[in-house]
């Protein structure tokens, strides 16, 4: 994969769930088991979202449900295929669909 392509991001909540496993989790699963070409998972150490409740890891105001942002780049079409599952599995939270230009997409060599 190269040239243009579609990068969909899902921001949740460390403490978002589904089926008592984390949410993050069950989306990645279902990314790969889509044909997706990869999915990161990234931990926040600061943020807010709709809420405006701000979570964060500094010492004093420890909290429990960190941001945490999925990413995921392929085709648009792809992508798109892909946004009725999140519909079912995200209750609160962020997604966004934007233009990427892939310059290198390289997997591992067994």
């Amino acid at each position: 994969m190269d040239g243009p392509a579609t990068r969909l991001t899902i921001y949740l909540g460390e403490d978002d769930h589904w089926h008592h496993k984390p949410l993050y989790h069950e989306i990645v699963r279902r990314a790969r088991d889509a044909g997706l070409a990869g999915a990161s998972v990234l931990r926040g150490v600061e943020g807010y979202g709709a809420s405006s409740l701000i979570h964060t890891t500094r010492i004093l105001s420890l909290s429990e449900d960190l941001p945490v942002v999925i990413v995921i780049i392929d085709e648009e079409a792809k992508l798109r295929a892909f946004l009725p599952q999140l519909d079912e599995l995200i209750g609160e939270g962020l997604v966004t669909l934007d233009q990427v230009e892939v310059v290198r997409y390289v997997g591992r060599t067994e």
